[in-house]
């Protein structure tokens, strides 16, 4: 992209910020009728707001996507345009869950501190716009042409503000001295439970656009090795999403076995990912290492030493799986050429 395209790229971006800032203020006066609205808590604005955000959120994102990848998967055969289309399906509804989960974590801030604090609809409008256009333009811009190492630190982010907004509205104050399965029980525990259903989805959405680079990198004669490495990422996603589907009051057993299952199958993607990269970046073997000597020494200081409970080693554990992630993506995008590779491939494992 020369620099007069990404000028003209910022200038619908900033016109797509205004167009979902006046689609989120209209929605939001329209929703919000009635008696002036508290910030969080029943009758708040926060859920309609988190709504209609997320709601122009997706829109802005497919429509980023239309506008300027539309026609990119012409050239493909059938399954590597369906892979295609299928990561931009799971992306649309990430933006969504994002911005949802974004406000509603503002609106419980915002409401500590602002106490008493209410809006009419005209004010609650505003701030519908203001929360809309936040999340319109951060999906708007990704449509443009989101990468990798942007996917992983979106994962990273979301999985934060999910986790921070379970806290937040945790049933019981006490669960930290469990594990953080308990934050996925009772009526507050949608919150933990969704957000690891849609990180499960990220998951897999990051092992499809790391075999799209992968492919890049190496082209038809790697795809069976890539295909593999797709399907692992697939199937931590996948189990990931059944820890949140199945929490332990509903199934200790099912939710234990997806759990373990979880971190298995990431440590196997992982494995196979870095597998997958030509040579031994420097970089990646040196991470490696020294997050499995971490990872060894946390576990070392939960058992025997029971300097914290479990989940003080779940948050390493998770922290420091996302950190080779990250480190991974990065190597992976300073080796990877910016342009679609078509495969020459009819079918996915045969010519």
């Amino acid at each position: 992209m020369d620099t007069a395209e990404r000028l003209r790229a910022e200038t619908r971006t900033v016109w797509a910020t205004a167009l979902c800032f006046a689609a989120g203020a209209i929605a939001g006066f329209i929703v919000l009728q009635g008696p002036p609205r508290p910030l969080t808590g029943p009758g708040s604005l926060s859920q309609p707001v988190a709504v209609i955000a997320a709601v122009i959120a997706a829109a802005a994102f497919v429509t980023s996507t239309l506008q300027h990848r539309r026609g990119e998967t012409a050239p493909m055969p059938p399954w590597q345009s369906a892979v295609s289309h299928v990561s931009a399906v799971a992306l649309t509804i990430v933006f969504a869950a994002v911005t949802a989960l974004g406000v509603l974590l503002a609106g419980l801030v915002f409401g500590a501190g602002l106490h008493d604090f209410t809006a009419p609809s005209l004010g609650g409008g505003l701030i519908a716009g203001a929360a809309a256009a936040l999340g319109g333009r951060f999906a708007y811009t990704a449509g443009i042409g989101i990468r990798t190492r942007d996917l992983s630190a979106l994962l990273f982010g979301f999985l934060a503000i999910g986790t921070l907004f379970a806290m937040a509205t945790a049933a019981d104050p006490l669960w930290w001295q469990q594990n953080f399965s308990q934050l996925g029980l009772g009526t507050g525990g949608w919150a933990f439970n969704g957000t690891l259903v849609v990180a499960g989805l990220l998951f897999a959405t990051v092992g499809s656009y790391i075999g799209r680079d992968l492919h890049r990198l190496r082209g038809d004669a790697a795809l069976r090795g890539i295909a593999v490495v797709v399907a692992l990422w697939a199937a931590t996603g996948l189990a990931l999403a059944v820890v949140g589907l199945v929490p332990i009051e509903l199934s200790r057993v099912v939710h234990w076995i997806a759990a373990v299952g979880t971190l298995l199958l990431f440590a196997a993607a992982a494995a196979t990912s870095a597998a997958a990269l030509p040579g031994r970046p420097r970089a990646l073997a040196i991470a490696t290492i020294g997050l499995g000597v971490l990872l060894v020494a946390a576990v070392v200081l939960h058992w025997p030493i029971r300097l914290y409970s479990s989940t003080g080693l779940e948050a390493i554990a998770v922290g420091l799986g996302l950190v080779w992630m990250t480190t991974f993506v990065r190597v992976l995008a300073v080796l990877v050429p910016d342009l679609p590779r078509v495969s020459a491939r009819a079918t996915l494992l045969r010519g």
